[in-house]
């Protein structure tokens, strides 16, 4: 399929309602290198995001695609984010991936995250785009409109013309990006982000695995256990009823319940953030029997502790140490030290010399990692050169 030059002229935003302005769209976006995209939905009171605007530009045309208008069939946009020579480009596009991953079953690809992409440029950690928007497209963006209500219907000019310059400039944005990274031969880095992104197991949590999140620092196998049973049966019921886990059951709510084990309503009841309604009714009887279900696993199912995260505590002088190394670092590459390794990252690093971390993987363990190691083992020092850290081999 021939791909059309890029051209100055630009038609006005365009509303889609009807499922054969969708397909045409579609079909002419098929035709360009790449497409910028961006979404508005609503998750503040559910457990599934509930999409409401997609918003599609090419260098053309600006179009805004109303999800929720009766009768639209959205498979034409599906065949568009799963064509691979189109690049689909988003900023901080997890959430907006997840959408899509659970409308269509599947990741839009080829992806390109402007805000990873700026990271490993040397714009910061998580740079926004409106900061993007200042430094990279010469224009401020209005946010008047960030927290609208975009299920509420008619959208007002206003919104329209908020959601379009989501992806108006998001063009240019890209554009100075991959040529930046072109001349600096980074590109591959931005692609081995990419594909953690395009992966779906990123985005779909196994309900037996949310106990992890909770981060539990106890190496107490039953404890683990009782928190893996609750855990599961929290995010299958917000799931289920369709509202966020965390109003459901709170964290803290869950490991304290975790702890105490309770065996009655009433038991449960004193727990913090459980009323006594609560307790009594099925959601109650839900946490009782996971709290059950927990103390009864054989010793042998029940979970291990995080091998990372068992043990003693990383010497706090290490932590720094390793923390002004990266500094250095991402000084040195003009890369933003988090996306180089986090705080977490640089807790487990010093916990061990096995860490299973990003930073000891890939671009990053060249530019990080490596010297993260030689720094532990003592075949690197810091010290200082007037203003700047200098890395010193040792040995």
């Amino acid at each position: 399929m021939s791909r059309r030059p890029a051209v100055a002229a630009e038609s006005a935003p365009v509303l889609i309602t009807e499922t054969e302005a969708l397909a045409a769209l579609c079909a002419r976006l098929r035709t360009e290198t790449f497409v910028t995209v961006d979404t508005e939905f609503m998750r503040e009171r559910t457990y599934w995001p509930e999409l409401c605007l997609v918003q599609l530009a090419s260098d053309t045309e600006v179009a805004l695609v109303d999800t929720l208008a009766p009768g639209l069939d959205l498979a034409p946009l599906g065949e568009l984010l799963a064509d691979p020579a189109v690049t689909k480009v988003f900023h901080a596009a997890r959430q907006d991936v997840e959408i899509f991953l659970l409308k269509f079953d599947a990741v839009p690809t080829p992806l390109f995250d402007t805000q990873v992409a700026a990271m490993v440029a040397g714009y910061g950690d998580q740079v926004s785009y409106d900061g993007l928007c200042r430094s990279l497209a010469g224009t401020q963006i209005d946010k008047a409109h960030r927290f609208s209500d975009w299920s509420a219907r008619p959208l007002s000019a206003a919104q329209m013309a908020y959601a379009a310059a989501d992806v108006t400039h998001l063009r240019k944005i890209y554009r100075a990006l991959d040529a930046k990274l072109r001349r600096e031969g980074r590109l591959a880095w931005v692609a081995e982000e990419m594909a953690a992104l395009a992966e779906p197991a990123t985005y779909r949590l196994d309900p037996e695995s949310a106990w992890e999140r909770l981060r539990p620092r106890t190496g107490n196998r039953r404890f683990l256990g009782v928190l893996k049973c609750l855990a599961a049966w929290r995010e299958r019921e917000a799931q289920r009823i369709n509202i966020p886990r965390q109003r459901l059951v709170k964290d803290e709510t869950l490991l304290e319940i975790a702890a105490t084990m309770p065996e009655t309503i009433a038991d449960l009841s004193r727990a913090r953030g459980i009323s006594e309604g609560f307790a009594k009714g099925r959601s109650g009887t839900g946490l009782l029997a996971a709290v059950k279900a927990g103390k009864d696993l054989p010793d042998e199912a029940l979970p291990e502790a995080p091998k990372d995260r068992a043990g003693p505590p990383a010497s706090p002088a290490l932590v720094a140490l390793l923390k002004v190394l990266l500094a250095a670092k991402s000084e040195e590459h003009h890369v933003a030290p988090r996306l180089l390794a986090s705080s977490d990252d640089l807790d487990r690093l010093a916990a061990g010399d096995g860490a299973e971390v990003p930073a000891m993987h890939g671009w990053r363990r060249d530019v990080f990692g490596e010297a993260a190691l030689a720094l532990k083992t003592g075949r690197l020092a810091l010290g200082v050169d007037g203003k700047r850290v200098k890395l010193i081999p040792a040995g």
